[in-house]
């Protein structure tokens, strides 16, 4: 073994002093709710997202979501399976309501009745029909 390291080692040459940081480049399309599914794991965009499909770099730590080249979404790597990451900045405000532009309904109050009187009903009409057929 010594032998072939010795006949290598001239070859080799020193490791960069840059750590490799692998990085896995995909499209992802965006959901109706605004996510791309990543490794398992749903990552939001900005509602301003204006593509249905954005390119996903995948690194050891964290995800990157660019649109049309524009870095739009950085998040950390989720753990485990079907989790999702939703940065708060990503989401619009639903608009103000409001209470004086909302409809309202009049309280009408709900009879409560026994099944006894829907059955006299029932022989009510089934007599007046018996009446009007006769």
């Amino acid at each position: 073994m010594q032998e072939h390291f010795a006949q290598e080692q001239p070859h080799l040459h020193p490791l960069p002093a840059l750590r490799y940081d692998a990085v896995l480049s995909v499209e992802r399309r965006i959901s109706r709710e605004g996510m791309v599914a990543v490794a398992g794991n749903y990552y939001s965009v900005p509602d301003t997202a204006r593509r249905r499909v954005v390119e996903i770099q995948h690194h050891t730590h964290e995800v990157l979501i660019f649109e049309e080249g524009k870095l739009i979404a950085r998040h950390p790597v989720l753990e485990g399976k079907n989790r999702k990451r939703i940065e708060p900045g990503h989401r619009k405000a639903p608009p103000v309501q409001h209470a004086e532009m909302l409809p309202t309904t009049p309280a009408v109050p709900i009879l409560q009745r026994p099944l006894a009187f829907y059955g006299a009903v029932g022989e009510r009409l089934a007599n007046i029909n018996a009446k009007g057929t006769a």
